[in-house]
């Protein structure tokens, strides 16, 4: 065993008596062209745009994993388990039932009313659950965003996925009530319909979940605001009453806005799908006719589909044109948006 002193000082740094004292000094070279030197790269950088597309491509599987996984730990704290998936919006459509249509009779004048309450309060629930959840995936993900080198619209990708599947079980659900004594809606080949119309809420939500998820990540306060921004838009969106049965002759302009509102417009299609008395008392589904629609206006029972022959406001014919374009604008203005602070996220 060697009798070198200078292992029996553990600790310290051995200098030979001809060596320099390292000073601790960066090289007198940038640090960009360093970087480049040994092929360094920043871990946060933003890539472009097509190389971002292919990394989120690639990881698809993933992310259809990730909400499959939440979506069956979401609920495993409950009795009644993946039911409350479906049992919260049948709740609230039967709440809404008890208020508007039963106690309010706001329903006068539309036919099936329950049917079209319970259509519009899942579809709507589908874009409220994606936008709210979405807001703060950002900051409730910190820790993972800061650990992993990964694209990050993943995860409000993935969060979308998991409504999206949640929609699905309520499709389900919505098809038993639609058939049932309690609605009396035959099963029609429109309801094929409801499959290009149920894709187009999705790409929507994607946009929209990928532009507040940026928000939401910035904003602190912005996922305290949203429950009140989407109960004013569940309120426009015509969840509760037809838009199309407003009777207004003054501000038309302001009702066919209403009617074409992203929210709106994927509950009409969806409606127009999948029930067979809201396409034949569709205001102007039926050349006008003056007398039948004055009858509709007395709100008697008998007169109900004598809607069909009143003007429409928003022409019902470009429906699915603007739910197209929504759909893509959301996605294309979301992306970009979402995508211009990649490198940001996680920072702070």
């Amino acid at each position: 065993m060697s009798n070198d002193r200078r292992l029996s000082a553990p600790g310290q740094l051995l200098i030979g008596p001809d060596e320099d004292t390292p000073s601790g000094d960066l090289p007198d070279v940038p640090l960009p062209e360093l970087a480049a030197q040994f092929g360094l790269r920043p871990s946060a950088a933003r890539p472009p745009v097509m190389g971002y597309l292919r990394q989120l491509w690639r990881r698809t599987s993933f992310i259809m994993a990730f909400a499959t996984a939440r979506n069956i730990a979401m609920y495993t704290e409950a009795r009644l388990g993946q039911l409350w998936q479906v049992l919260t919006p049948l709740l609230n459509a039967g709440v809404y039932f008890l208020i508007f249509g039963v106690l309010l009779k706001i329903n006068r004048g539309i036919p099936d009313y329950l049917g079209f309450l319970v259509t519009g309060v899942f579809v709507f629930n589908f874009t409220q659950r994606a936008v709210i959840s979405t807001s703060t995936v950002i900051t409730n993900s910190l820790p993972l965003i800061r650990a992993l080198q990964f694209p990050r619209a993943s995860l409000p990708l993935a969060y979308v996925m998991i409504e999206f599947q949640q929609m699905l079980l309520s499709m389900a659900v919505l098809a038993i009530i639609l058939v049932s004594p309690l609605c009396h809606e035959p099963v029609t080949w429109y309801w094929l319909l409801a499959i290009p119309a149920l894709m187009l809420q999705t790409i929507f939500n994607i946009g929209i979940g990928l532009l507040v998820a940026r928000v939401g990540s910035t904003v602190n306060d912005f996922s305290q605001l949203l429950p009140f921004l989407m109960r004013t838009w569940l309120y426009l969106s015509g969840v509760l009453f037809s838009i199309a049965a407003l009777q207004i002759r003054t501000h038309r302009w302001a009702i066919a806005l209403l009617e074409i509102n992203p929210a709106a417009l994927y509950i009409t299609l969806m409606r127009n799908s999948l029930l067979l008395s809201q396409r034949l008392s569709a205001p102007g589904s039926k050349p006008y006719n003056a007398r039948l629609c004055a009858l509709w206006n007395t709100k008697a029972k008998i007169y109900w589909y004598d809607s069909a022959y009143c003007h429409f406001y928003a022409n019902p014919d470009h429906f699915w044109e603007f739910g197209i374009g929504w759909a893509v604008l959301a996605l294309v203005v979301g992306f970009w948006f979402f995508w211009r602070a990649e490198a940001k996220y996680g920072r702070g």
